[in-house]
């Protein structure tokens, strides 16, 4: 199949593109770098979704398509009355229809929505596009610059590419439940930083392919898969020399005095793995005979006699809070209270970088939520709206 032309640039690449019949009229605020893109997003939990939300973040028009019972993310448990938290943090920004592709009409309709539209995410499990007819060369051969991306638990290929995948899976399958335990007793890290990072992959992948796009004038297909995120986010530790042996130390623990300790109140987490930091926290701690001691020299001594360093230190940490340490390193030492994440909204310095915004919504009144990860001087992207009721905008959105 020949692609189409090469999409030549604006004359004037300071001049916004033209309006899109795509863009969302109901978007407030500044023009966004993917104004006029719209994206159709088939998919559910978190990967999927909050890639989709990164790119409305930047001015995308998402069309969130659920089935009639919706995203199972919508069934979760929530102490939030009458919604579910999860959701509207991974979907704001969004419109929502309701289109049952086990029928003719609303196959029909979703059809219609991809020929027009920019970009397609799914994360339906191998075989199940395919039976909806909603697959990557059907839809090509219908819209050759469409960008197609699918995420998968594992990948394309190989013997568990038809298996479902979750991040808590691909945690303890890639070893990270290993290296975030303690020996012998693996752990989970709860906040889905494979779906997460996933997210991040989605958006990447997306722009990178709308970016080649203007320059071909034809869409691709995109995969990402919990597989790959799982082992990119360890990228650092996902090294075999030739000859070493198959279970050695991953190198990246920094030997205990990096880390969280027990303070007068509360934990305290602190960083002194340079020279300069680690010369500070002796100072200021009052373990001056350690700062000098060239036992203690580089981060790999301190590793070698973790055992007698950390319950000095912690010795000299329980005469003040965490607060109060947090507040007398300074900048000293790159050291944090630990908080909780509803701290957060009243942060200053997240105020200061206006990363929470108040949103309304229909049913539960104003919340406040996260907004615009990227800051873009000259295209910082519309105000952030709720994640939409199930099927609000059904009567809205319809192909040209």
């Amino acid at each position: 199949m020949s692609a189409s032309p090469p999409v030549s640039p604006p004359s004037n690449p300071l001049q916004p593109a033209p309006e899109s019949a795509f863009d969302n009229p109901s978007r407030a605020g500044p023009r966004g770098p993917l104004s006029g893109v719209r994206v159709l997003d088939l998919s559910a939990y978190i990967a999927g979704p909050y890639g989709c939300t990164l790119l409305a973040d930047q001015g995308a028009d998402v069309i969130k398509v659920e089935p009639p019972a919706g995203d199972n993310l919508r069934a979760y448990p929530s102490t939030l009355e009458g919604e579910n938290r999860a959701f509207l943090g991974v979907n704001r920004s969004k419109r929502g229809i309701v289109l049952d592709l086990k029928q003719d009409a609303d196959r029909a309709r979703l059809h219609a929505l991809a020929v027009e539209a920019d970009v397609l995410v799914h994360n339906f499990r191998p075989g199940v596009a395919e039976r909806l007819g909603i697959d990557h060369p059907r839809l090509e051969a219908a819209n050759p610059r469409l960008i197609y991306c699918v995420v998968t638990g594992y990948g394309e290929e190989g013997p568990l590419r038809g298996k479902a995948g979750y991040d808590q899976v691909l945690q303890a399958m890639t070893g990270m439940c290993v290296l975030q335990g303690k020996p012998p007793v693996p752990e989970l890290t709860y906040g889905s930083p494979v779906d997460y990072y996933a997210a991040a992959l989605v958006a990447a992948g997306v722009s990178s392919a709308l970016f080649e796009r203007e320059r071909s004038g034809a869409g691709q297909y995109v995969g990402v898969s919990l597989l790959r995120s799982a082992l990119t986010m360890q990228s650092a530790r996902m090294i075999q020399a030739e000859g070493e042996a198959h279970d050695i130390s991953r190198d990246m623990r920094s030997g205990g005095i990096t880390g969280l300790h027990p303070t007068g109140d509360g934990y305290l987490y602190l960083s002194a793995n340079t020279p300069h930091f680690w010369k500070a926290l002796c100072e200021l701690t009052g373990l001056h005979d350690l700062a000098d001691n060239p036992r203690y020299a580089s981060v790999r001594n301190r590793a070698d006699h973790a055992a007698e360093l950390v319950p000095a230190l912690r010795a000299a940490l329980r005469v003040r809070s965490a607060i109060e340490w947090e507040r007398l390193f300074g900048d000293a030492v790159p050291c944090s209270a630990v908080r909780h994440i509803e701290d957060m909204f009243e942060d200053p310095q997240v105020q200061a970088e206006n990363m929470v915004a108040s949103i309304a919504h229909p049913k539960i009144g104003h919340y406040r939520g996260v907004t615009r990860p990227i800051k873009f001087s000259r295209t910082p992207g519309p105000d952030p709206f709720a994640a939409p009721m199930l099927g609000e905008h059904d009567a809205d959105i319809a192909p040209r």
